[in-house]
């Protein structure tokens, strides 16, 4: 009996429940902060009422979780057939922003309106990218990837998108997303790490260059002056600098434990787009110091999931999957946190689960969905 109940016990499938709770408490987390973020902002503009952007938010989560539900059970082999077909309905998509079906909204073109719908391209490229380099991965020789003509192969797909993002749409962010979610599995995928420590240092030799220039150019520059406002935003307190010096005013006024829940003075139109990009502040400043690392440490552990997830799948072509998704998060937060905490430019990315934007959220839940398909394909062969 005992022999009986162990080899059940090995034929078991695993889930990650601790994903799954993470993702749903993110969710959760996120409708309150962006109910309490954008009460007063929706009141303004939309004839008092606050919860308009909650009812909108609130039906893409509804949807979401649908999204999730339908790619936790779909195998995720299935996938597998659409990634070159996907990789021509992302290039027809980003190019319809430069349509009538382009709609501008806070001085950018990064969105298409089809209905009554409205889709950011941007969030279909990111997963179309995340399998499109799984699959090529997966198929070509493995010490084809060592080789520089394998990675400029593998990079060039990416690297074209990426380029599309930021040129058709003035989407830098996407566009650094989309080139580090390809960067990051092919360095997981390769077994020479040391031509990705020079580039490193090269890239941050190229950052410093560019600050250097930007601190010593008296040119007129677009962007030297958008790299000179990030070194000092008080130069232009009333223009550029504005909404960072905001996010820092929210983040300094937090203290350690904050304000209260809903107690935020700089969501009363002083912070631009705080129930967006600029979310993490209002954290700061309603739950302090304790909710921004508690925040932080939430995506830590999806980060941490998603690993050991990657680290167990089946078959290298599910790893690359997680790996994809765990990069688009990991990338994404971070920018986001340093880009509200004036570590680096701003460049106008959302918090995954947290921020407003209902597009995103439902492609990052189809993500969430991929990873726990990976997961629930996962013998438990260990368990006893």
């Amino acid at each position: 009996m005992a022999s009986g109940r162990k080899k059940k016990i090995k034929n078991q499938n695993f889930f990650d429940y601790t994903l799954l709770f993470v993702v749903i408490f993110l969710i959760a987390f996120g409708l309150v902060m962006m109910y309490s973020s954008s009460t007063y902002d929706a009141a303004s503009d939309h004839n008092g009422d606050s919860a308009f952007y909650l009812r909108k938010q609130l039906l893409a989560t509804i949807l979401g979780v649908f999204v999730m539900a339908a790619t936790t059970l779909i195998d995720y082999h299935i996938w597998e057939r659409f990634a070159f077909p996907g990789l021509l309905i992302s290039f027809v998509l980003v190019i319809l922003v430069l349509t009538p079906l382009g709609i501008e909204a806070n001085g950018a073109r990064r969105w298409i309106s089809i209905g009554p719908l409205s889709l950011q391209p941007a969030e279909v490229v990111k997963i179309e990218i995340i399998l499109f380099c799984a699959v090529l991965i997966n198929k070509v020789n493995k010490k084809y990837i060592t080789t520089l003509k394998g990675m400029a192969a593998i990079l060039l797909i990416p690297v074209v998108f990426a380029l599309m993002l930021w040129k058709i749409t003035s989407n830098l962010s996407s566009a650094i997303i989309v080139g580090g979610i390809a960067v990051v599995m092919l360095f997981v995928a390769d077994s020479d790490y040391s031509k990705y420590v020079i580039g490193a240092l090269l890239v941050v030799a190229a950052a410093a260059v560019v600050i250097y220039i930007a601190t010593h150019w008296e040119g007129d520059s677009f962007r030297l002056k958008r790299i000179e406002t990030w070194l000092d935003p008080e130069s232009d307190p009333s223009d550029k600098g504005f909404q960072t010096l905001q996010a820092l005013y929210a983040i300094g006024s937090g203290g350690i434990f904050g304000k209260g829940l809903g107690a935020s003075m700089q969501k009363l139109g002083f912070l631009p787009e705080a129930q967006n990009d600029m979310i993490f502040s209002i954290i700061c400043e309603e739950l302090g110091l304790f909710g921004a690392l508690a925040v932080i440490l939430l995506f830590v552990l999806l980060i941490w999931r998603c690993m050991v997830i990657a680290n167990n799948a089946k078959d290298l072509f599910g790893a690359m999957l997680v790996v994809g998704v765990m990069a688009h998060f990991a990338i994404q937060v971070i920018l986001n946190i340093a880009v509200v905490t004036n570590t680096m430019p701003n460049t106008g990315i959302s918090l995954p689960f947290i921020s407003y934007g209902g597009t995103s959220e439902m492609f990052l839940m189809a993500e969430i969905g991929l990873v726990l398909n990976v997961s629930r394909q996962i013998r438990l062969r260990d368990a006893m």
